[in-house]
């Protein structure tokens, strides 16, 4: 899943873009809020991590703007303040939650991730194509019972294509989410991190889920 976290305090920007890609999240970051505005406009994120002070514009008039624009992105508003008017005007701008610093990473991972599964059918979190099975909480993944253990990327492109069985992917839009802009590597990546994922979740079983249509992308099918 794909992140973008707008905070001008760079020590705490840096913790929490490595933080977050441990968990095996693509994370792009912004340091002020007009380059953080201009990246949430041009990416299709699964979630927003935004201060409210920020240099150039603040967060309040950021989530403004993107919900005047419709983009209905998740955002998690980061406060140092605790006044209750704070925490009005942020939800009140757009935001879905709010989290005043100082706070722990466990506690923002738990928020994230309840923010991602408001639009799921299924609340508990947990993701269930077949008998292939992924919670996001515990970072874990099973097959008829039997637990996979996955990289943090693998782990994150396979809930990439849970997310929406039988919706066919293009290796660019695979790239695009997984990955986060900085990242540099070979051209092949994403075929790549399909034949892991192939070895490890299809192959020891008799059902295969993990499609290949030729010259468009991938897919996870989930059986009639």
């Amino acid at each position: 899943m794909r992140i973008l976290i707008v905070e001008d305090n760079a020590r705490l920007l840096k913790s929490l873009k490595m933080s977050l890609e441990d968990e095996g999240y693509a994370v792009d970051a912004a340091a002020d809020g007009i380059e953080g505005q201009e990246l949430a406009e041009m990416t299709a994120y699964d979630a927003i991590i935004l201060d409210i002070m920020l240099p150039g514009r603040n967060g309040i008039e950021v989530c403004k703007e993107l919900r005047h624009q419709q983009n209905r992105t998740p955002i998690l508003m980061l406060t140092a303040r605790d006044a209750i008017e704070d925490r009005v005007k942020g939800l009140d701008s757009g935001a879905d939650d709010y989290l005043v610093k100082p706070f722990s990473l466990d506690e923002l991972g738990a928020r994230l991730r309840a923010l991602m599964r408001r639009e799921s059918p299924n609340k508990t979190g947990v993701l269930q194509v077949a008998d292939l099975a992924l919670d996001p909480a515990t970072h874990t993944v099973a097959r008829n019972g039997v637990q996979i253990d996955l990289t943090s990327k693998e782990f994150a492109l396979l809930e990439y294509l849970m997310r929406s069985p039988n919706w066919l992917f293009t290796r660019e839009m695979i790239e695009s989410h997984v990955w986060s802009y900085d990242y540099t590597g070979v051209s092949n990546l994403v075929d790549v991190y399909i034949r892991r994922l192939r070895r490890k979740v299809d192959d020891p079983f008799d059902e295969k889920l993990i499609e290949t249509v030729r010259g468009s992308g991938y897919r996870l099918r989930k059986p009639d």
